[in-house]
C-alpha cells in the first residue's frame, strides 16, 4: 500500500481519482469494467461457431488529424504515429490478429476492417459484446489505418479467459494469415500457451502482449515469455501509469492511461490499462511490417520488426519500462534506413 501511496502522489490528481474506479469488479488483464463508463445492454447476434475464416473487402482508410474522433486519441500523437505516416500507412496485406471478447464490426470505423474471425469461446457469437476487443481494435486501426483486422475471440461475454483457448488462438490466426497478434490480456502461465507462442514466433509473427495491471514486478502471462513483446502503460505526463506493471521482463512501454476509441454499438469511450497500451504498439508493428524487410538474411522478418520497434523509444524515466516510449515515427525511419544500405 504504502509504494501505491507514493506513486500516486507523484501522479496528477485526475488520475487518482480515475484509477481509484479500478479497484472495483471483474477484471480483464486487471482491468475494471465500471472504469470505463460504458454500460450498454445488448442483444445476442446468432451463433456463429465456424472454425474456418471469412474474407472481406476492406477499403482504404482516410484518417487525419482533423478527424473529430482522432483529435481525442492523444496516445497516437504521443507516439508520434501520424509523422509515421508521411513514410506509410501500413498494408492491406498485413493482418493484425485481435485476441480478446471480439470485435464488433457494427462500428463505422471498423466496418469492413475485419477479414476473418472465429470463436473460440462459449459465447453464441463471436461479435464483441463486453466492449474490450473493439476498443483494441480501434486504437490499432487509428495507428495504422490500411492493415486489415482478424477477429480471433477467446475471451467471453464477461471477459474471462482460458490460456488453453489463447493458445489455440494464437495458432489459429497465425495459421490464418496474421503477421502481428495483439494479446491484451493476463493470464497464468501454461506450457501450452507458451507452446504456442513460440509457434507463432517460429512462424514469422510478432506477438504484442499487455503487461498487466497488478501495480508492481510480478510477472504476467503471456507477456513474461521470451517470444513476446511485453508493453507497460504510461500516462500524459510520459510516466509510468498508476496499475501499470513493471520489471526487467517489460520490453517497452506506450501510451495506456485514460485511451479513447471505438466501442460496441457505434459508441466511443475511454479505457485505462496495459490493454490500450499493447494496442498502440501493435498498432506501429503493423506499419514496421509494411516496410520491413529481412535485414539479416535468416529468412523472418518478425525479428527485424521487434528489432526497430525496440531500438528507437524514447528514454522515460522511471525503471522497469524496458527501452522506453514507443515512436511509430522514429521505427519506421530506422526501418527503411536499413533497406537503404
Amino acid at each position: 500500500m504504502k509504494k501505491l501511496k507514493y506513486l500516486a502522489i507523484a501522479l496528477t490528481l485526475v488520475e487518482v481519482i480515475f484509477v481509484a474506479t479500478l479497484v472495483h469488479g471483474v477484471l480483464l488483464a486487471r482491468e475494471s469494467v465500471s472504469a470505463y463508463g460504458y454500460s450498454p445492454v445488448y442483444h445476442v447476434a446468432h451463433a456463429d461457431n465456424s472454425n474456418a475464416p471469412s474474407y472481406g473487402p476492406s477499403p482504404q482508410a482516410t484518417y487525419s488529424l482533423d478527424d473529430s474522433y482522432l483529435a481525442e486519441r492523444w496516445g497516437v500523437s504521443r507516439i508520434e504515429a501520424p509523422q509515421a505516416w508521411q513514410i506509410t500507412r501500413g498494408d492491406r496485406s498485413i493482418i493484425v490478429a485481435v485476441l480478446d471478447t471480439g470485435i464488433n464490426k457494427d462500428n463505422q470505423d471498423l466496418a469492413d476492417r475485419v477479414v476473418a474471425e472465429v470463436n473460440f469461446t462459449d459465447s453464441p457469437t463471436s461479435n464483441d459484446l463486453y466492449g474490450h476487443g473493439t476498443h483494441m481494435a480501434g486504437t490499432i486501426a487509428a495507428i495504422a489505418p490500411e492493415c486489415q483486422l482478424m477477429n480471433v475471440k477467446v475471451a467471453d461475454d464477461v471477459g474471462r479467459c482460458e490460456p488453453s483457448v489463447v493458445a489455440r488462438g494464437i495458432i489459429w490466426a497465425v495459421d490464418n494469415g496474421a503477421r502481428v497478434i495483439n494479446i491484451s490480456l493476463s493470464m497464468r502461465a501454461s506450457p501450452n500457451l507458451e507452446e504456442a507462442v513460440n509457434y507463432a514466433w517460429s512462424q514469422g509473427a510478432i506477438l504484442i502482449t499487455a503487461a498487466g495491471n497488478r501495480g508492481g514486478s510480478e510477472p504476467s502471462y503471456p507477456a513474461y515469455y521470451v517470444n513476446c513483446l511485453a508493453v507497460a502503460g504510461t500516462n500524459k505526463n510520459n510516466s509510468l501509469a498508476l496499475l501499470s506493471s513493471y520489471g526487467d521482463w517489460v520490453d517497452v512501454a506506450a501510451p495506456g492511461f485514460n485511451i479513447y476509441s471505438e466501442l460496441p454499438q457505434n459508441q466511443y469511450g475511454y479505457k485505462t490499462g496495459t490493454s490500450a497500451a499493447g494496442a498502440h504498439v501493435s498498432g506501429v508493428a503493423a506499419l514496421v511490417f509494411s516496410v520491413a524487410d529481412d535485414s539479416n538474411g535468416n529468412g523472418a522478418v518478425n525479428d527485424d520488426v521487434r528489432w526497430a520497434i525496440e531500438n528507437s523509444c524514447t528514454p522515460i524515466a522511471g525503471d522497469g519500462v524496458g527501452q522506453g516510449l514507443v515512436n511509430a515515427f522514429q521505427a519506421v525511419t530506422k526501418t527503411t534506413s536499413c533497406l537503404l544500405h
